[in-house]
């Protein structure tokens, strides 16, 4: 770095390729990481962006393409290791966290940056300072004596970034794959503002996101990935969030969010669809709510407000201690068959634990809600399966070379359009869904949006649970904010705004 150019270039990567068989995945992908800037990387799911940063992590070796960085020797990227990212200066906090839940946060530490010694023996009241310095840096309230396990999810985020963090040589590059993936809504900003003073302070940090809003505020510059192949790299300063949108798609993008319907939802003199009385299970105590036809009902809350726990009861997955639920006026008794025969539909938070069969094709994983329909004499007929698999990927725009590809080989946001299609083809008159744009990108999310907004339309109440407070603004009609496992507020209309829920989700006043 010299102080005449205080964004000195730090390391370029030229024409990085990578092919899995015949398919190319990348084509001769270049990106230049500058001192004290934060360079975003963007791209629909399926453009290449997790398997550049595979490549540059030294998981996957790529056909070719060198590193460059002043002061350093040229490295070829064929046979590139994880030491050999060490070595150039990468440093990476993906999503996930490479943290070990039953060691202690010092612990952790001390794995990536080492054991102080004294006298030949580890000094455990070091270690502990040390990490106790590094985490205040960063605003955490965590004892150094923490076993990780017992960290909220967003509290293990952190520690993992701190970590990234901790260790001040300017010529290294931080890498952060989705790092506020988990996090409510105060920590990101938490963590922004922390990657803006490191910024400040000269470091160079290549930042991956699929929340436009998050590149626009936070990055410096952008660059797009399409196909493969970079579409553009553009400043920041010249794009807002459809602009970001039209490079990764190619195109021109309608608003990420759909109007609503002008008529609104059903009115409150009609029956609601889903009424919850005094329910009590998990950490939920005494809730109650409504969902009507043709709405969007929005659930907000920090993690461990229980928006997982509600959407899970109205599935029959959690049996209540007490209280009811009713659909379309009949009690619903507490298991999943019921809860199907009743219309009720579950897009779960964890798509790779709760919905996906990873050994199972597209097609399989698209109709096995709804496979009695392709069964004749007793026999099932794959050509039907793939029949309706090909009017699921045309809808949603699932990028797929055929329903007989594995699931596995889709990227997160089309494995997530199959779930999602997995559960329309039942037509629910509930749908449920937790996190249902986790780790999309924003186009896949828009498609979501129009898809729900459509199932609302016909006549379905939707229940939509999410960390991500302007979706839950921009996408719903009302929302239930949770707190502590109580209601803390029931906004609507002009009350649905990102600041107000978030004023109440740190209320402790329990609505009416």
């Amino acid at each position: 770095m010299t102080a005449s150019d205080p964004h000195d270039v730090v390391l370029r990567v030229e024409d990085v390729r990578k092919s899995y068989g015949d398919v190319p995945v990348l084509k001769g992908v270049s990106m230049t990481l500058r001192s004290g800037r934060i360079h975003a990387l963007a791209g629909g799911n399926g453009s290449g962006k997790s398997t550049f940063i595979k490549v540059l992590a030294g998981i996957e070796p790529a056909n070719s393409g060198v590193l460059r960085g002043p002061g350093r020797p040229d490295t070829g990227l064929a046979g590139f290791t994880a030491a050999a990212a060490e070595r150039a200066g990468l440093r990476f906090v993906h999503q996930d966290l490479g943290l070990l839940l039953d060691m202690t946060v010092a612990e952790n530490f001390a794995l990536s940056l080492g054991y102080p010694a004294r006298f030949g023996a580890v000094s455990w009241s070091r270690l502990r300072r040390d990490t106790a310095a590094r985490l205040e840096r960063f605003g955490l309230p965590i004892a150094p004596e923490a076993k990780v396990g017992g960290l909220r999810p967003a509290d293990r985020t952190m520690v993992a970034i701190a970590r990234a963090l901790a260790d001040d040589e300017p010529d290294q590059v931080l890498v952060l794959d989705e790092p506020t993936a988990s996090l409510p809504h105060h920590e990101v900003d938490v963590l922004l503002e922390a990657l803006a003073r490191r910024a400040d302070a000269g470091q160079a940090i290549l930042y991956v996101s699929h929340r436009s809003a998050e590149v626009l505020s936070l990055a410096h510059e952008v660059t797009a990935l399409r196909d493969g192949v970079v579409a553009a790299c553009r400043p920041t300063a010249d794009l807002d969030g459809l602009g970001l949108a039209e490079l990764i798609a190619g195109r021109p993008v309608e608003a990420l969010y759909p109007e609503r319907a002008t008529a609104g939802p059903a009115t409150p003199q009609e029956p609601p669809v889903v009424q919850v009385r005094g329910l009590c299970a998990g950490p939920l105590r005494e809730v109650g709510l409504e969902a009507h036809a043709g709405e969007i009902l929005g659930v907000a809350g920090l993690l461990g407000s229980g928006r997982s726990t509600l959407l899970r009861s109205l599935f029959g997955a959690v049996r209540p201690r007490s209280g009811s639920i009713s659909i379309g006026g009949r009690p619903l008794p507490p298991s999943v068959p019921a809860a199907m025969r009743a219309g009720v539909a579950l897009v779960p938070e964890d798509r790779h634990g709760d919905a996906l069969f990873g050994d199972f094709s597209i097609a399989r994983n698209t109709t096995i809600a709804t496979l009695e329909r392709h069964v004749r004499w007793s026999w099932l007929r794959p050509s039907s399966e793939r029949a309706a698999t090909r009017t699921a990927i045309d809808d949603f725009r699932i990028k797929a070379s055929a329903p007989g590809q594995t699931i596995t080989r889709l990227s997160g946001g089309n494995q997530q359009k199959v779930v999602v299609a997995r559960w329309l083809q039942r037509a629910p008159r509930v749908l449920l869904l937790d996190e249902p744009t986790q780790g999309v990108d924003v186009l896949a999310r828009a498609d979501i949006y129009r898809r729900l907004r459509t199932v609302a339309a016909r006549g379905a109440a939707v229940v939509v649970a999410s960390s991500d407070v302007e979706e839950l603004a921009h996408l719903c009609d009302r929302v239930v904010v949770l707190r502590a496992g109580r209601v803390t507020a029931r906004l609507s209309g002009p009350e649905v705004t990102v600041t107000s829920i978030v004023r109440h989700s740190y209320t402790d006043r329990e609505a009416s």
